[in-house]
């Protein structure tokens, strides 16, 4: 009969887990506080960011296209000249004048104006998209992280494991109740778990780097998840409702949605090219002069006031071509707005079905994992009668470690996924993250 080796119960599995995290628990940050580091560090969303503020200074820029502009003049200049039979002349002038308009009737200008309000809508679409694409990357580093810590924790666990075996396995072959071959399997399964050890170490440390990188901050220390955690359910149950949704708020086609506007707007701008333009003008004047060749020596002032009227009655045909540029981009626009719907709204069934597939792998893990620690109990309880060998248990351990990774990593992958799913529907808000972290370690 084998001599009896130390069994590890699931319970001491999931100690050998929570040990490997135990550095990183004092210090854990939860999503939202690095979700908030990153707002303020990410150059990505701060360039978005700096880029809608700028959208307003343009819109403003335009609104002086309908307002009055002054521009004051200065001039000084002298004269030399020699005339036959009057000798050498000369002048010396200064003047001063102040020009005035304000425009009375530009149907063009109206255009731009409106053209500018709807290019503000544009920049906070793309703002929007930055924020929603910050959360997902933060999220995803975040739960790489945990993904990455599980990971080493179960190869760890099987190390120990596997140690216990190996020993038990020497034991035995040393008393004669058991063949070299039980030692050199174990020896063969330790010496693979070190090498999957360091792989996930490496990996571990990556995934931590990446973390500290996009939160601008260095040793992060995610906190895990309450075990065992509830994942929310996918609602609205229909993936139609979520396109329908998609279509009105996703950035994307709000961008889309926009840029066909502006395209509208500038046919309507080409058109007005054939349009008059009215202008109300006035100037205010001061000339000083001397010297042998002024006329009227001394100081000239002058003042008008009137409206001044432009319109242009043949222009090469290049009015008329214009608009049949703007017509075509119109018409581009269009295509680009039913593209960019479509591809949303297949992204959107996309994540829908992902999230859903994700909830019915993780009930299906949860089972195989009670099925998983059942089953290395009954081999362990074999082992020690004699009807398994040593390869069964080794077997069994690894399926069972194998499975709480899959799992925990199945888990992280369901919360990345809503989030993106909320994202894909153009719904994802900071608010949402809240959601995620009360699922977290108080």
């Amino acid at each position: 009969m084998p001599v009896p080796f130390q069994r590890r119960t699931p319970l001491a599995l999931l100690v050998a887990l929570m040990l490997a995290a135990l550095p990183g628990l004092a210090a854990a940050q939860s999503l939202r506080e690095l979700y908030e580091a990153a707002r303020a560090f990410d150059a990505t969303y701060l360039g978005a960011k700096a880029n809608a503020a700028s959208a307003e200074y343009r819109a403003a820029q335009s609104d002086a296209l309908m307002r009055p502009a002054l521009a004051a003049n200065a001039s000084a200049g002298t004269t030399q000249s020699n005339l036959p039979n009057l000798g050498a002349r000369g002048t010396d002038s200064i003047g001063a004048s102040l020009n005035g308009r304000y425009p009375l009737f530009n149907r063009a200008n109206g255009v731009t104006i409106e053209q500018a309000r709807k290019g503000l809508v544009s920049a906070q679409a793309d703002l929007d998209a930055a924020e929603q694409d910050l959360i997902v990357r933060v999220s995803q580093a975040y739960f790489d992280v945990l993904a990455a810590q599980d990971a080493l924790g179960t190869t760890q666990a099987s190390k120990a494991f596997i140690t216990e075996q190996l020993a038990s396995a020497k034991r035995n072959f040393e008393v004669g109740t058991a063949t070299i071959t039980d030692t050199r399997e174990a020896q063969a399964r330790f010496d693979l778990v070190l090498a999957q050890e360091i792989a996930a170490g490496n990996d571990l440390q990556s995934k931590r780097i990446a973390l500290d990188t996009l939160v601008g901050r260095g040793n992060v220390q995610p906190k895990g998840l309450a075990l065992p955690p509830v994942l929310p359910a996918v609602t609205p149950a229909n993936p139609e409702e979520w396109v329908t949704v998609a279509d009105q708020q996703h950035p994307t086609v709000r961008r889309a949605r926009v840029g066909l506007d502006v395209a509208v707007l500038e046919t309507a701008k080409a058109r007005a090219g054939d349009s008059p333009t009215v202008d109300a003008t006035a100037s205010l004047g001061s000339n000083y002069a001397r010297g042998s060749g002024a006329t009227l020596p001394g100081t000239t002032t002058s003042a008008s006031l009137g409206v001044q009227m432009n319109w242009p009655l043949y222009t090469g045909g290049f009015t008329q071509n214009r608009i049949q540029e703007t017509l075509a981009l119109e018409e581009k626009s269009r295509q680009d707005l039913e593209a960019a719907r479509r591809a949303v709204g297949q992204g959107t069934r996309v994540a829908y079905f992902g999230v859903q597939s994700g909830l019915a792998q993780v009930k299906a893990l949860e089972a195989a994992e009670s099925s998983s620690k059942l089953a290395l109990e009954a081999t362990q309880l074999g082992y020690k009668v004699g009807v398994r060998v040593n390869l069964d248990v080794l077997n069994a351990q690894t399926q069972l470690t194998t499975t709480q990774r899959d799992l925990a990593k199945a888990r992280y992958d369901v919360l990345v996924g809503s989030l993106r799913l909320r994202q894909a529907s153009g719904q994802l808000a900071p608010t949402d993250i809240d959601a995620v972290n009360r699922l977290l370690v108080p």
